[in-house]
């Protein structure tokens, strides 16, 4: 296994199971709107170490684990993480710009990063079948399309504790990054380009008609 995605998975387990076990440290790092605009920007990343509970941290860093190496694979270690890193911060960025008003909203998880690796993926090798539940076959790009879909309408609809737009963030970082560092894929995929903007296109059109 790589050993930078070895690294990472430690870190997400790491300072984990250290907020699992302590409150204070928990709060401290956690994505918080209010202590964000307060200063403490560093949680923008810190609280994409952190995690709700195991299975969360499990499902991320399951999903983590199947999608990285396709990344490394055909783009490199360094630009696997400029990907992760980025994703990540495009998706506290989102969260901030579109809940810079709610001081009280809080989140965690590495869903934006994670989110990120899997479209990046998805862009590099769009033709991969993804296991949905491990077990119902379906092409990567449905997947991707149907999951920004459900992230705008878990925006709108806002009755579940799910970040959807820490994902929806780290899944536009990801396309965005993918194709500024590898531009071929305009040329090499260029439907798969596409159908991937669709539902982005769609998100910037409901904030702008502030439906979101």
């Amino acid at each position: 296994m790589n050993t930078f995605l070895i690294a990472l998975i430690l870190a997400n387990v790491l300072f984990s199971y250290k907020g699992f076990n302590d409150y204070s440290f928990f709060r401290k790092y956690e994505f918080h709107i209010g202590s964000i605009r307060s200063g403490e920007q560093i949680r923008m990343l810190t609280s994409g170490f952190l995690h709700a509970d195991m299975g969360h941290l499990l499902f991320n860093m399951i999903t983590l684990y199947f999608f990285a190496p396709v990344v490394s694979a055909y783009l490199g270690n360094v630009l696997f993480l400029a990907i992760y890193f980025g994703s990540l911060l495009f998706g506290s960025l989102l969260t901030l710009i579109l809940h810079k008003n709610d001081y009280n909203y809080r989140a965690v998880g590495a869903s934006g990063a994670v989110t990120g690796i899997l479209y990046s993926a998805i862009l590099l090798q769009p033709d991969m079948m993804l296991g949905i539940f491990f077990i119902i076959p379906m092409p990567a790009y449905v997947f991707g399309i149907l999951y920004l879909l459900y992230s705008i309408y878990g925006m709108k609809a806002k009755n579940d504790n799910i970040g959807h737009t820490a994902h929806f963030g780290g899944a536009i970082g990801g396309y965005l990054i993918t194709l500024l560092v590898y531009p071929d894929l305009f040329f090499l995929h260029p439907l798969m380009v596409s159908l991937l903007t669709i539902p982005i296109v769609l998100l910037f059109i409901l904030i702008k008609l502030k439906k979101i």
